[in-house]
C-alpha cells in the first residue's frame, strides 16, 4: 500500500495535468479497492486487494473506456462490519495517522495547486475529482478532519466558493465542508473565524448563483444551525455565528422560497 500511495503522491505533487489526473486516479483506485466487496474469497481478499491496487490504478487512468466498464461491473459496497475487519482498510487507517501517508493532506496541497492555475475545463475536472476524493477520505479517516481546523485549509473551501467556480464546484465544495464540519467543533470555529457564514449568505443572495447551488445552500444552512455534536460542557458558552442572525436566515429563505417557488 505504500507503494501505491508513494506513486499517487509523486503524481499528485505535480504541475502538469495528466500527472495530477493519474495521481487521482490511483487513490480513487486504492479507495475503492478498500471499500468494495471483493468477490473473490475472504482469505483471498488481503492479497488480491494489495496486488491488484498497483497495477489496476495506472490502467483505470490509461484506458478510460476500460474504467466505464469496471463502473458498470463494480461489486457492492462493503458493510461497516466488514470495513471494520478489513485487513486493507486498517492498514489504511493506521497509515493516515502519520504525516508521510495522509491522503487528505496530499489532496488539500493539490487543491491549492490546481486553485493557482485558474479556471478552465479540465482544471475543474480535477478539481472535482479531489474534492470528492477528500470527503470520502474523512468519512474513511475522521481524524483527518482537523486538517481543517488550520484557517488556511479552511479559506482553501472557502475561496472554492467564489462566484468565479462553477456551480459544480461550488456544491462539491459545500459537501466537502459539510463532512468537514460533522462532529467537529474545532472546524466550525475556523469557519466562523474566517466569516465563513459570510460567504454562504452572501452567495446565497447573490443572483448570479445557480439554482441548483442556492439548493444546496439551503440544505448547509439547515445543518449549520443544527445544534453541535456532542454539545458544550460549558453552560455559558454559546455558539454565536458571525456575521447574518437566524432572523435574517430565515427571512431570506421564505422571501426566496426556495423549495416552492422560483430562486432569485
Amino acid at each position: 500500500m505504500e507503494a501505491l500511495l508513494s506513486l499517487a503522491f509523486d503524481n499528485l505533487s505535480s504541475f502538469d495535468g495528466p500527472k495530477i489526473r493519474k495521481g487521482l486516479r490511483q487513490v480513487e483506485g486504492l479507495l475503492a479497492q478498500i471499500c468494495l466487496s471483493n468477490p473473490g474469497s475472504k482469505q483471498s481478499q488481503p492479497s488480491s486487494s494489495s496486488s491488484s491496487s498497483s497495477s489496476s490504478a495506472p490502467r483505470h487512468y490509461d484506458d478510460d473506456d476500460d474504467a466505464d466498464d469496471d463502473n458498470d461491473a463494480s461489486p457492492p459496497p462493503k458493510d461497516l462490519a466488514q470495513l471494520s475487519r478489513d485487513p486493507a482498510f486498517r492498514e489504511f487507517f493506521k497509515l493516515q495517522e502519520g504525516f508521510e501517508w495522509n491522503v487528505a493532506m496530499r489532496l488539500i496541497n493539490t487543491l491549492d495547486r490546481l486553485m493557482a492555475k485558474g479556471s478552465d475545463g479540465q482544471n475543474d475536472l480535477l478539481i472535482l475529482s479531489a474534492l470528492d476524493l477528500t470527503q470520502g477520505v474523512l468519512l474513511l479517516h475522521p481524524p483527518s478532519k482537523q486538517l481543517f481546523s488550520r484557517e488556511q485549509n479552511m479559506n482553501l473551501l472557502l475561496d472554492l466558493l467564489e462566484p468565479y467556480n462553477s456551480p459544480a464546484i461550488q456544491s462539491a465544495t459545500l459537501l466537502t465542508l459539510v463532512v468537514a464540519l460533522i462532529d467537529t467543533p474545532s472546524n466550525a470555529r475556523a469557519f466562523e473565524g474566517l466569516d465563513g457564514l459570510l460567504t454562504i449568505t452572501s452567495l446565497f443572495k447573490s443572483r448570479s448563483t445557480a439554482r441548483e447551488v442556492k439548493l444546496k445552500l439551503v440544505e448547509f444552512l439547515y445543518f449549520y444551525l443544527m445544534p453541535e455534536s456532542p454539545p458544550s460542557t460549558s453552560p455559558i458558552e454559546k455558539r454565536e455565528p458571525s456575521g447574518p442572525t437566524v432572523e435574517d436566515l430565515v427571512k431570506d429563505l421564505r422571501n426566496l422560497s426556495p423549495f416552492g417557488g422560483m430562486v432569485c
